[in-house]
């Protein structure tokens, strides 16, 4: 087994969308590339969305960087904040609010949980 592990869209993603009542408008829909899993709830990988808004909440540790597209994430009683291409953040456990894909989204990530 390599220690060099690459992280690419070359194989099938898994498929998905919101979890059940909480799409707020659209039909957003998810293609994940989960690259790195381990029994410590470690996750790397890629993660694309189409066009919608549902309401998130996150008991997990992420780091994300877009890679492409135009999202608008807002934390319940912030100010919303437009994600594009090259933006990076951390979501925190315990983080609750909306998700809004604008223009399809690609981004890596990093979860811990």
């Amino acid at each position: 087994m390599s220690l060099l592990l690459p992280v690419n869209t070359m194989s099938e993603p898994e498929l998905g969308a919101p979890a059940e009542g909480r799409i707020i408008s659209g039909n957003p829909q998810f293609r994940t590339w989960n690259a790195e899993e381990t029994s410590d709830g470690l996750y790397a990988g890629i993660w694309e969305a189409t066009e919608g808004k549902w309401h998130v909440a996150y008991d997990e540790w992420e780091f994300f960087q877009l890679i492409s597209g135009v999202s608008v994430v807002t934390e319940e009683g912030k100010e919303p904040v437009t994600l594009r291409a090259g933006d990076s953040f951390i979501i925190r456990p315990g983080f609750k609010g909306t998700w809004e894909v604008i223009e399809t989204t690609r981004k890596t990530y990093v979860i811990k949980l």
